[in-house]
């Protein structure tokens, strides 16, 4: 039997708060398209008190960032018995820590740029010695933070200190990674199943911010397949916007379903890559909850793959509830 209340949990503490609200109106206006009853809360605190006053039923995490994806509410969901979509406490701590993310992928043997790490607490000189072993131009990235805020490209060691203090804003650690070029590719990951490939041309330099919900010049492609005859690894890649060699093709959606494993990731999530012009594919991140908004890329791919909006709502829902099904069973027989 399938549920047929859902709660969406939307807006949250987070410095994501507006792109939230906005997938969790989205998801909510979905999953009432597809026969559920929905109620929705806009969570401003970390209790969310009004949970305790609902008709049991799944919830449905369309939280961002801090206490939506680092496995905060999912602990909370948990202690209230309550079943909810997505990953895990654990897998969520695990995506939304880049640090802890980058060093699964290590130990796992998936590529992924390199990278050191530098805390507020550090002389700018002794950061600067790092950088420049590392070798410029580098990307910081808060260690703890989504929708690429607070990162910045640093090609000059001039620029370092200004991309420090705005990566610090959100931490004290920041992640600093080698500057790959390349194409920006994601896959959506659904059921267990890669979905179409995605490839994002930003405006701006890199997919930050402002590129993602502010720019409506940024272009998002859904990646056509071309045949493998005649395609070879070559210094090309980087002109082929919008297409792939079925190979490599193969490889991304396959890299993105290993990335989502060993992060043990449950039902859905988004998995962010580059590709280089030597036709080499490097992971940066898993997005455990993406965006759920007109732009956002998880909904554009299931598209692409015959599954409307209304329709991945209520498979995701279904998962849930799958899931605490099993959890059940397995408390049982242990």
């Amino acid at each position: 039997m399938k549920p047929k209340n859902v709660v969406v949990l939307m807006g949250g503490v987070s410095s994501e708060r507006e792109i939230s609200l906005r997938s969790g109106n989205a998801v909510a206006k979905a999953l009432e398209e597809a026969g559920f009853t929905v109620s929705c809360i806009d969570v401003k605190d970390e209790k969310i008190e009004e949970l305790d006053h609902r008709e049991r039923g799944v919830a449905f995490i369309a939280l961002h960032g801090y206490f939506g994806e680092d496995g905060g509410v999912q602990q909370l969901l948990e202690s209230k018995g309550i079943p909810y979509t997505g990953s895990g406490v654990s897998a969520s701590k695990l995506a939304m820590d880049k640090l802890a993310t980058k060093n699964c992928f290590v130990e796992a043997g998936l590529k992924t740029p390199d990278y050191i790490t530098m805390t507020e607490f550090q002389e700018l000189n002794e950061i600067q010695h790092e950088v420049m072993r590392l070798g410029l131009p580098v990307v910081l990235k808060p260690i703890r933070n989504g929708s690429s805020i607070g990162i910045s490209i640093v090609k000059d060691i001039s620029g370092l200190q200004l991309g420090l203090q705005k990566a610090f804003e959100f931490g004290y650690e920041v992640l600093i990674e080698k500057y790959i070029k390349g194409r920006e590719l994601t896959v959506g990951i659904l059921d267990d199943r890669a979905l179409p490939v995605i490839e994002v041309k930003p405006a701006m330099e890199f997919f930050n911010y402002d590129a993602k919900y502010k720019d409506n010049r940024t272009e998002y492609l859904i990646v056509e397949k071309t045949s493998d005859k005649n395609d070879t690894k070559s210094d090309n890649s980087l002109l082929k916007i919008g297409s792939l060699p079925s190979y490599l093709y193969a490889e991304a959606q396959d890299l993105a379903l290993q990335a989502h494993r060993v992060l043990g990731c449950r039902g859905f999530s988004r998995v962010d890559m580059l590709l280089d012009g030597e036709d080499e594919f490097y992971l940066l991140e898993v997005n455990t909850i993406p965006g759920f908004t007109e732009k956002s890329l998880l909904p554009k791919a299931a598209k692409a793959a015959g599954i409307s909006f209304s329709a991945l709502c209520e498979k995701i829902v279904d998962l849930a509830f799958q899931s605490t099904l099993v959890s059940v069973n397995e408390a049982i027989q242990s």
